[in-house]
């Protein structure tokens, strides 16, 4: 399994809890009811993809942290 480099934008998150949902052990809300990174290798990484998916504003980027590929969102071409 690939390290992830996992971020979230907290100035377009809107605390929907759809990845704390999908991925518990990965993301968490912080004290302002935005998502926050716990732990990036808190479960498996189609569950982390599933959990960036989920967010219905896109304020998840996850990005190999080995290669430096973004798999989400998909690089515009």
């Amino acid at each position: 399994m690939a390290t992830l480099k996992i971020t979230v934008n907290k100035n377009r998150g809107i605390g929907s809890e759809d990845c704390v949902e999908t991925a518990p052990a990965v993301f968490q809300l912080d004290d302002d009811g935005k998502s926050d990174v716990a732990n990036p290798a808190g479960a498996p990484e189609a569950t982390i993809l599933a959990a960036a998916r989920a967010c219905p504003v896109k304020a998840i980027t996850v990005v190999n942290g080995e290669t430096g590929e973004q798999l989400f969102p998909p690089p515009r071409k």
